[in-house]
């Protein structure tokens, strides 16, 4: 196999940081402007997503009117732009990609779906025909690095996965532009909707509707309490609908014999967890110590690049079949940094986590090497909680099973049936690894109650003198979700069945679900309450307007477990966007012949806004937006942008008072409008013009000095 480090090539990481650790590994060390050189290899790097998808406008400067008439919108080619404040960057990777002195590039971005998508995107703006290698690692330990470079694959190799990543993004930008547009100019509301986040909202919106319509129901139950070697078991009856019923039973037993008429006992085997999978990491990290999912994404991620725990966003809960001895090193190292973790329960069964055929792109997450070495100094408290977590569920998944034994006793008094359930542990097992972890770091988990130890009762037995009493009880509606349980909801989506398959489906990716929480939260959409996940009145009213077909949990899941088949190559691109493209001119259809009395849904809710002035086009009221002032007939094209070309030169902008004079007579007074050629701030009159469905703006200086006065009015836009 040829050496990659015989030939001078091109590297490309997604992030600087990530960037900087590669470069170390190649011997770079001269740092330029974007990238660091080295003898045999030039390293540069992303800064996330570098391009994007552009606009509607882009296509077609009259799609900045938002209108149904114009729906769908479906780019016969797709467009990439470069954010302004990225162009730098991007021009430098321009320049590298097009360079001839290169053998090849290093496709070095994220060893996963949106990895691809970030470098993609580049070489395909760049216009670069350079060929592509692709480094696929797990781990940023400078071994794991030369191991990558020493086994770079083919860019061709990873065509499926780049063909899932583009569906992906075009999938959700063209459900996102149409189905957005579209019910928002159906309803006059604003309507944020996504292929993703409208079902994820739908499950918020299905689990408040059922902790509405619940009706609590108060019920009874009595209690035979039997005094045995010292200790009271605790028996209880059936629920009693009334009060009288359960104090009758109560009654009539108190102070009489019981006997034990039957025992069950059942032994029972919990085994060790699997390894931590990004979902399962987040659901532990929520649960234990209140952490969102990104800001448990975030901590991982960070810690990936510091080279403490292996890639974050997988999906797999196995290590592969070679990576025994890594498995063995790392549950040593574990125990001399952690020793509270030393336990007999940890156990050292290596084989039950290792199985290629359950791997994916990535393995689970575990801790490093390098954590070995470098231990917990110079990190954070939230950082050592998350390390802490990966350590504890290495340690318990080689750990012994749990085993315990389950007791059910049915007592017999005055002819009222009592039960009591108990349990004993035979073997704590890996738990006592578990328990360890939870002592130390003392997490905010609500302990469990000590069971009933039944386990010396024997049938025919019989009780004298029992005690009796009686509890009142309200039956409980479902709890809202935390984000422990949302994101085993968006896990699950679509699946009925608890088998291996349900792993692989699911409302988004692991890497993907946190963000659309965010998203949710950040739209308004719903609101975070101590750690549950509410929906608001807002998000309530979106779901209610949404058709079955878009708020369907199953329908998307199935959509994501397509994107996985495409990975595999199993999967045509062109169906999955065929798909996309059927559902999305099916909304505009819907959203065009959509009743009028439904047009109504959010017109409570639309703000009543002051009336700015006259649209001089068709005399309709001109009301102001969040970025323009727009003229409240739908089928008016009239606007006024705040910010616009010809007043940025001069930082300026249309305030509602400016608007108010253009609109009453075409002219307005501008202060504080700034010469970049003079370097000072001046005064004039901004004129306007209603010409060919646009506003075309010129100054006017009406109180220049007398020498200096020239006819204004040329620069227009």
């Amino acid at each position: 196999m040829r050496n990659p480090f015989e030939e001078r090539f091109l590297v490309i990481a997604e992030k600087p940081g990530v960037a900087k650790t590669i470069a170390s590994v190649l011997g770079c060390r001269d740092r330029r402007d974007g990238y660091i050189e080295g003898p045999d290899a030039v390293v540069s790097w992303c800064i996330g997503h570098l391009a994007e998808y552009a606009m509607p406008e882009e296509y077609d400067e009259s799609l900045r009117k938002w209108s149904l008439e114009t729906l769908p919108i479906i780019p016969e080619k797709w467009k990439l732009v470069v954010p302004a404040g990225k162009a730098k960057q991007f021009g430098i990777l321009k320049r590298l990609l097009q360079e001839t002195e290169f053998e090849y590039v290093v496709n070095a971005c994220d060893a996963g779906r949106e990895g691809e998508l970030i470098f993609g995107r580049v070489y395909e703006l760049s216009g670069s025909r350079m060929p592509v290698k692709r480094l696929w690692i797990s781990s940023m330990e400078d071994e794991a690095i030369r191991e990558g470079f020493r086994n770079l694959k083919d860019g061709t190799e990873y065509y499926s996965l780049a063909a899932a990543a583009i569906c992906r993004a075009q999938a959700d930008w063209l459900v996102g532009m149409n189905a957005t547009r579209a019910f928002t100019k159906a309803y006059d509301y604003l309507l944020t909707v996504g292929r993703v986040q409208t079902p994820t909202l739908a499950m918020l919106s299905e689990r408040d509707e059922q902790i509405s319509n619940f009706r609590k129901q108060q019920y009874y139950i009595s209690h035979l309490l039997i005094d045995y070697n010292g200790r009271t078991i605790d028996a209880v009856s059936e629920h009693y609908p009334d009060k009288e019923e359960a104090n009758r039973a109560a009654g009539v037993c108190y102070g009489q014999t019981a006997a034990l008429s039957s025992i069950e006992r059942k032994t029972k085997s919990v085994p060790p967890p699997k390894l931590y999978d990004l979902t399962t990491l987040q659901r532990d990290a929520n649960r234990l110590f209140g952490f969102t999912a990104e800001k448990t994404l975030s901590i991982a991620q960070a810690l990936y690049e510091r080279k403490l725990i292996t890639y974050p966003r997988t999906d797999s809960n196995y290590l592969t079949d070679d990576m025994a001895e890594t498995a063995k090193a790392m549950t040593a190292g574990c125990r001399k940094m952690f020793p509270f973790l030393d336990k007999p329960g940890a156990g050292e069964d290596i084989s039950r986590m290792l199985d290629s055929k359950k791997v994916s792109d990535h393995h689970a997450i575990i801790p490093t090497g390098e954590l070995m070495k470098a231990g917990l100094a110079g990190c954070s408290e939230e950082e050592a909680k998350i390390l802490a977590l990966t350590a504890v569920r290495l340690m318990c998944a080689v750990g012994k099973p749990h085993v315990y034994e389950s007791t059910k006793a049915s007592f017999l008094c005055c002819g009222y049936p009592y039960t009591a359930a108990g349990r004993s542990v035979k073997e704590n097992g890996w738990r006592e690894v578990y328990e360890a972890f939870r002592k130390e770091y003392n997490p905010e988990e609500k302990k469990e109650e000590v069971p009933q130890d039944l386990s010396s009762l024997y049938q025919g037995q019989s009780f004298p003198s029992v005690k009796t009493n009686v509890t009142e009880h309200w039956t409980t509606p479902p709890k809202h979700f935390t984000e422990d349980t949302l994101l085993l909801a968006m896990e699950r989506a679509g699946n009925k069945d608890m088998d291996a398959e349900v792993e692989k489906k699911g409302l988004g990716t692991p890497a993907t679900r946190a963000a659309i929480i965010e998203k949710l939260v950040s739209s308004r959409y719903a609101v975070r309450k101590d750690r549950q996940i509410i929906i608001t009145e807002a998000g309530k009213l979106l779901v209610s307007a949404m058709p079955e077909y878009l708020r369907s949990p199953k329908m998307t899941a199935d959509w994501e477990n397509l994107l996985l088949q495409m990975e595999k190559g199993k999967y045509r691109k062109e169906e999955f966007l065929k798909g996309i493209r059927e559902m999305v001119e099916r909304i505009v259809t819907d959203c065009r012949q959509m009743d009028v009395s439904e047009k109504e849904r959010f017109r409570e809710l639309s703000p009543k806004k002051e009336e700015i002035g006259k649209c001089p086009v068709c005399g309709s009221p001109v009301r102001e937006g969040k970025k323009n002032f727009y003229c409240s007939n739908r089928d008016c094209s009239f606007v006024l942008w705040k910010e616009s070309r010809f007043l940025e030169t001069m930082k300026g902008s249309i305030t509602a008072e400016t608007a108010r004079q253009l609109l009453s007579g075409g002219r307005a007074r501008m202060t504080n409008l700034y010469s970049y050629r003079k370097n000072r701030y001046f005064t004039a009159d901004l004129l306007m013009e209603w010409k060919n469905d646009r506003a075309e703006y010129s100054l006017s200086f009406p109180r220049m000095p007398y020498g200096n006065r020239k006819k204004k009015g040329a620069n227009r836009t």
